[in-house]
C-alpha cells in the first residue's frame, strides 16, 4: 500500500469522486457537464496522490492548491445545477458539505506547507 492510500483526505476525496460518478450516473446532463464534473471530482484525488509523492514542500503544496480548484470546480457545476433544478436541494446540500469538508483538509495541508 502507498502512504497517500492512508491519507484521510485521500479516503474523503475518492468518495467524493465516486459521488460525483453517482450524480453522473442517475441524471441525463450534456456530455459536456458530465465530462467536466468527471474529470474534476477525479482530479482531486490524483493531485492529492501525486502531491503527496513530492519531496518538497512547495511541491506538495502545489498539488493540494490544484486539488482543491478543482473541488471549487465540482461544487461550481453543483450550483449550477441545482440552479436549473438538475438536482435536488437535499442532495446539493449534501454534496456542498463534503465539498465544504475537503476544501477545509486541504487548506489546512496547504497552510501548514506555507510555514517555513
Amino acid at each position: 500500500m502507498f502512504d497517500f492510500q492512508k491519507l484521510l483526505i485521500y479516503q474523503k476525496s475518492k468518495q467524493f469522486h465516486r459521488n460525483a460518478k453517482t450524480v453522473i450516473s442517475r441524471n441525463s446532463f450534456n456530455r459536456s457537464i458530465n465530462d467536466q464534473l468527471f474529470r474534476a471530482s477525479l482530479s482531486i484525488v490524483l493531485n492529492i496522490a501525486e502531491g503527496s509523492g513530492r519531496f518538497s514542500k512547495l511541491d506538495r503544496r502545489r498539488f493540494y492548491v490544484i486539488a482543491r480548484g478543482s473541488v471549487f470546480e465540482c461544487i461550481a457545476i453543483y450550483d449550477i445545477l441545482h440552479d436549473e433544478r438538475s438536482i435536488d436541494e437535499a442532495a446539493f446540500l449534501s454534496l456542498q458539505a463534503e465539498g465544504e469538508e475537503l476544501s477545509r483538509i486541504l487548506y489546512s495541508l496547504i497552510k501548514s506547507l506555507s510555514r517555513e
